[in-house]
């Protein structure tokens, strides 16, 4: 049997003649393959899950550098990722390479290739300028269900003039993670662009029901004050100050809009939150609005999420007050009990049938109801003509509350 020359042997093999056996190189190496793999997994940014790929498999099989491509859907190179290359000398080498040569055969044919001296091969191209010399290749593909999304490209290994069998084996063990974790970051991206959608659906909707309409009824009763100012001044200064009122009403909810919009908050600061919602409401309205939060603490054990959300639909609540109940007075009152935190809205207004609503209308009811759904509690209306509301909200509160 010919004994294979120093740089034809593995780089398994060397490793496990230097560590002390198949059995260390073993279980080091699954060790190294499972780090680099969790580590792609457990992020979902999609920028920083790319850039951790490559950087992962540089060291995996330790090449002196490595670069991610992600071609489009015709096979063309449209990002490209390095590591190894500080960011000068990545712009020094110009604009993103066009897949020909040797990176043109992995997009032609979509499997690895590993070639012993980039120079000697006969689809070689050469470098651009300021490109640094490079020697050993291994390129494998990144496949997700049999569709090729992007490709590895490693240089240079340090531990032998070229890689291996075992190498190439260990990278696309690799890949196949990889091609996983890019398309969780990019199902995330679609995800968070969705929630951004639905949001502002939400603002429109509600811009709509409110804001929009008051200003578009002001609108109408401006129309004919100037014949007024001539026949009825009296009249037409009444309008003007109505307008008037009017619009700052609709100042004042768009600035609830505004704060409606911030992160969720907990404990005392929601709390103080809530209060800042109320006084809003005090400031821009005939309305007296009680706040009665005997235990601002207990807003704690509610997570940031729910805290959030109770935001929003305190904010909306007293915005339908605003709008839409004729009141003089409303009370904000928010109990903690022992799995739950309770927030109750209530106003001596006009109330409403509930059962009467037409499909479509009264976007903010609904609004309110999902809100309340989403931070997994549950809403409740109690109303009728003449005799006020009651919004009652009631929110889960988190194991941690529970237990204490």
């Amino acid at each position: 049997m010919d004994t294979p020359a120093p740089h034809d042997t593995p780089a398994a093999d060397r490793r496990s003649a230097e560590r002390g056996g198949p059995d260390a190189l073993a279980i080091e190496t699954i060790e190294a393959l499972d780090a680099a793999t969790r580590a792609i997994t457990e992020v979902l940014d999609l920028e920083t899950v790319l850039q951790l790929i490559v950087d992962r498999v540089r060291a995996l099989v330790d090449a002196r550098y490595a670069a991610l491509g992600i071609v489009d859907a015709n096979h063309r190179i449209e990002r490209f990722i390095t590591s190894g290359l500080t960011r000068e000398e990545r712009a020094a080498i110009g604009p993103l390479p066009r897949g020909r040569g040797i990176l043109g055969i992995m997009v032609r044919d979509g499997h690895s290739i590993r070639i012993a001296d980039i120079a000697q091969h006969p689809e070689a191209q050469g470098f651009p300028p300021n490109h640094p010399v490079m020697r050993a290749f291994l390129g494998v593909p990144i496949t997700l269900a049999s569709r090729v999304i992007g490709h590895l490209y490693l240089t240079d290994t340090r531990r032998a003039p070229d890689f291996s069998e075992s190498d190439q084996r260990l990278v696309e063990l690799f890949a196949r993670h990889a091609g996983i974790a890019i398309e969780n970051a990019r199902l995330h991206d679609r995800l968070a662009a969705l929630r951004v959608i639905a949001e502002r659906e939400r603002i429109g909707r509600d811009l709509h029901d409110g804001v929009i309409q008051g200003l578009y009824a002001i609108g109408l009763s401006l129309e004919d004050v100037e014949v007024l100012v001539q026949d009825q001044p009296d009249e037409a200064v009444e309008r003007v100050d109505h307008a008037i009122d009017g619009i700052h009403r609709s100042i004042a909810d768009i600035r609830e809009f505004i704060l409606g919009l911030r992160p969720g908050l907990t404990g005392g600061d929601l709390a103080h939150s809530l209060t800042a919602l109320a006084d809003e409401l005090r400031l821009t309205s005939a309305i007296d609005v009680e706040v009665d939060i005997p235990d601002p603490d207990a807003l704690g054990h509610l997570d940031a999420a729910a805290g959030g959300e109770l935001l929003h639909l305190v904010r909306e609540g007293l915005s339908n007050i605003a709008r839409h109940s004729r009141a003089s007075q409303a009370i904000l009152e928010v109990r903690g009990l022992p799995d739950e935190v309770v927030m109750e809205i209530r106003d001596n207004g006009v109330g409403f049938d509930s059962t009467a609503i037409a499909p479509g209308r009264h976007h903010g009811l609904v609004n309110l109801r999902e809100r309340a759904v989403a931070a997994g509690g549950r809403l409740e209306i109690v109303t009728r003509p003449g005799s006020g509301t009651r919004l009652i909200v009631h929110l889960p509160a988190t194991t941690e509350a529970q237990t204490t």
